[in-house]
């Protein structure tokens, strides 16, 4: 055309962020030490991380994860959106039992929802049946994903308090044991770190690296970190 053009790009930074919040049985567990419950984290992570997206102008919404997938909130901005995922959290009943948590069907359902480009936040314990990785791998296939790992100390490292009933968050079996056996704790221990690895293992087959939030961590350290993690990604 005997004109010379030039293309100019401009950078989209309105971000539309949906949390996949997993407030299955397992994560009401908390210990006295800590005093905070998996639960407690993950409302007050929520709705830290959710006003500081929507203060930029971006986009929130959410998908709720009980015994099964509960509700989704669609995604919209502002103070509002903020105040409904509260309320919706709160609001969300605590389950006194309930089938083993599946995290497959609330991974799928999001995968049919969110049809937009999205940084997708999936708070969770992980203690899930197996089967997840997949559609957690076609999940980030198409959209930004971190995954963060709602976490207990006492979850891997069982102290000696002596003989304690001890009860399965979401079938709600009982079991007398005593901790003050040596031989009891090791067998915990063992355990713990065998449904670490396959969590782990399940992770790396899906290529998503997790973030870990405990419940003794400090809030905004956690979001700092992870913060830096995004970062490091988009980088690489």
């Amino acid at each position: 055309m005997d004109t010379p053009y030039v293309r100019e790009y401009h950078e989209d930074r309105e971000i539309t962020a949906w949390f996949l919040l997993d407030l299955s049985p397992s994560v009401d567990f908390g210990t006295v030490e800590t005093d905070r419950q998996k639960r407690t984290v993950l409302i007050d992570f929520v709705t830290t991380l959710a006003r500081l997206l929507t203060r930029r102008g971006n986009r929130v919404g959410a998908i709720f994860y009980g015994g099964q997938v509960e509700h989704a909130v669609p995604a919209r901005g502002g103070r509002d959106q903020v105040l409904r995922l509260i309320q919706d959290l709160l609001a969300q009943p605590r389950l006194s039992g309930a089938p083993p948590t599946n995290l497959k069907p609330l991974l799928d359902t999001a995968n049919q929802v969110i049809k937009r480009r999205s940084l997708v936040v999936i708070v969770s314990d992980f203690i899930s049946e197996p089967g997840w990785d997949r559609s957690l791998e076609l999940l980030q296939r198409r959209h930004e994903v971190l995954a963060v790992r709602l976490i207990d100390p006492r979850e891997t490292d069982l102290p000696n308090v002596g003989a304690i009933i001890m009860e399965d968050a979401e079938t709600g079996e009982q079991l007398y044991v005593d901790t003050g056996n040596a031989e009891f704790r090791r067998r915990f221990q063992d355990a713990a770190r065998a449904r670490e690895q396959a969590i782990g293992e399940a992770f790396r087959r899906a290529g998503v690296e997790a973030a870990v939030l405990s419940t003794d961590d400090d809030l905004v350290r956690a979001i700092i970190r992870m913060a830096m993690l995004r970062r490091r990604r988009r980088t690489a």
